[in-house]
């Protein structure tokens, strides 16, 4: 179990959610079974934000609901994914950075919207 001290570097939660699919899940879903239970989850995470930030009410059934859960959830299913069509999410979140960086890096100073 990791702590703050030591936090879970992406690496190793791929490894982790590997590990716990193998042994405790027995299997992955497919790949389209968790596409459709990431759209799941990511409505789950939309929900609350719509209630809690957004202007709809919560309904009684959800006032107990963990936004911090619900996007580990999403992180969780993503992470499957990335495990089963053999992504690293590690190098591909590090060359997301380099394409946001130097596609973007004067578009959102330039936008007038955010000044």
């Amino acid at each position: 179990m990791q702590n703050k001290s030591n936090p879970l570097t992406i690496a190793e939660a791929q490894k982790r959610v590997d590990e716990w699919i193998n042994t405790t899940g027995v299997r992955y879903f497919n790949e389209l079974t968790n596409m459709a239970i990431l759209t799941e989850e990511v409505g789950e995470v939309a929900r609350i934000v719509a209630r809690k930030y957004g202007e709809q009410s919560f309904k009684q059934s959800d006032r107990d609901k963990d936004l911090a859960d619900e996007m580990a959830d999403v992180l969780w299913v993503l992470i499957c994914l990335a495990n089963q069509t053999g992504i690293d999410l590690s190098a591909a979140l590090e060359k997301n950075f380099e394409k946001k960086s130097t596609r973007d890096k004067d578009r959102h100073k330039e936008n007038e919207k955010l000044q």
